[in-house]
């Protein structure tokens, strides 16, 4: 494809910030070097590369100028090289890019997450990390690589352990008893891929252990920290007891989880109309979020799940990246399971964590509208996922005080903070100083700057 783009598009190509999701390089770069980032890229995050960038030194500072391809043919074997690492690959695009008073054309050449692994045509897998490409040299490196995009999951990995921990657990002849009462443990656990060469696997231990925390430590647990204030980076001193560590088999740790989630947080109090009110998360969103983060982590990871509960947010911290093609963009709307063994068993206890398989993140974010709250916010970490479910209503800060107002004589500063969600003193200010210019507010009269507050004109 050939795009023709303004002089403004040209110039945010030449200030590409070279990093961990874009690349710019030469049109003399050679095919098989290139195919070494586009490896990397596609091993990764994904990411864009602009080809027909020319970048030289004029003393301290690099010069980036436009020195594109002649013509689409003098790109050919680029394009052959592309064809040759990914045949018939639908997550790498490219768009020849013209610009009106420049040299030549510009190859953009667009690369999406994706479930397999890509080799540069030296047959090695290569994976970005910030500006750099690095080798998969390792037989460790290229399984770790596997791990992280779904291909291979530590759930089939075997246990140290003996049989007896999910062959005669409780856990077990209470599941078969109600689920499949005719099933002997054993043959069934063997038929279901949880014993291989006499040893359970890490998604037996995680099903049906009555203590996976005593095989697989560090990794099967979740620890739930309530911190007392609003603040992005809380300190100790802000922690209001001890973090709690919540244990059990997979099925039993969500249920537990979510119950003691919502008893802390029905001890936050927030400022109401007349006086302190409970702060309220819908049961759905904490229950959908905490059995993704327990269900979809990478359990080659030794770190445990994290809630951490603040007064105006909640944070759920799962181990592992995105598996597969799965991004922060395409989430709510596509399926892969990195453990599928244990989200397909897991689906066969009574009344199960995942009742709607591949819809509970829609469900968690169904939730949070019906209550006007903010939607949930996912971000992908270096080696985690990140849920933050914000406890802030959709309406606008001077909505919120208005509505106050109308039920309240007047309002302060730290009150208006504490509804609204805004956590600058001075971001404050600056909603009532819009409202003051609009003449719907006025100071308090006769208040000093420390006890100053606002009311209705």
């Amino acid at each position: 494809m050939r795009v023709s783009i303004s002089k403004e598009e040209r110039d945010k190509v030449l200030s590409v910030e070279e990093d961990h999701f874009s690349d710019l390089k030469a049109k003399e770069i050679a095919p098989s070097k290139l195919s070494q980032s586009i490896s990397a890229f596609a091993n990764a995050a994904g990411g864009e590369i602009f080809v027909g960038v020319r970048e030289s030194q004029n003393g301290a500072t690099k010069e980036r100028t436009w020195d594109g391809f002649s013509d689409v043919e003098e790109a050919n074997s680029v394009l052959q090289m592309l064809n040759q690492i990914a045949p018939l690959a639908d997550f790498i695009s490219t768009t020849f890019l013209e610009c009106q008073g420049e040299s030549g054309l510009v190859l953009k050449i667009e690369v999406l997450r994706n479930a397999a692994i890509t080799k540069s045509t030296d047959g090695i897998a290569y994976v970005r990390k910030g500006a750099q490409k690095l080798p998969i040299d390792t037989d460790e490196a290229y399984e770790k690589l596997r791990l992280d995009k779904g291909i291979s999951s530590y759930e089939t990995y075997k246990v140290k352990a003996s049989l007896d921990v999910i062959e005669n657990s409780s856990v077990t002849l209470d599941f078969l008893m109600g689920v499949v009462p005719i099933a002997e443990p054993e043959p069934w656990l063997r038929k279901q891929q949880l014993i291989i060469d006499d040893s359970p696997t890490v998604c037996g231990v995680l099903l049906f252990s009555e203590e996976p925390q005593a095989l697989l430590p560090k990794r099967t647990a979740i620890k739930i920290f309530r911190y007392k204030t609003i603040e992005n980076e809380p300190s100790r001193d802000h922690l209001a007891f001890d973090p709690i560590t919540i244990e059990g088999w997979a099925y039993k740790l969500v249920y537990d989880a979510v119950a003691k989630t919502q008893e802390l947080v029905e001890e936050i109090k927030k400022l109401g109309e007349a006086s302190l009110m409970d702060v309220q998360y819908p049961a759905e969103t904490l229950h959908e979020i905490i059995t993704n983060a327990v269900l979809h982590r990478d359990y080659s990871i030794a770190t445990d799940v994290q809630v951490r509960i603040f007064d105006n947010r909640i944070e759920i911290e799962s181990p592992g990246r995105f598996a597969g093609h799965i991004t922060r963009d395409n989430v709510l709307h596509s399926q892969f399971a990195r453990n599928q063994q244990l989200v397909r068993l897991i689906n066969k206890f009574p009344n199960p964590p995942n009742k709607d398989v591949g819809e509970g993140l829609n469900t968690a974010f169904d939730a949070m509208r019906k209550l006007r709250l903010h939607d949930p916010i996912i971000v992908e970490q270096q080696s985690s996922i990140l849920v933050t479910i914000p406890h802030q209503k959709l309406a606008s800060p001077e909505e919120i005080v208005m509505e106050f107002l109308g039920k309240n004589p007047e309002i302060t500063n730290r009150e208006a903070r504490a509804l609204c969600g805004v956590r600058s003193e001075n971001s404050m200010k600056a909603v009532f100083k819009r409202l003051q210019k609009r003449e719907m507010i006025e100071p308090v009269p006769g208040r000093s700057q420390f006890k100053a507050a606002w009311r209705k004109v």
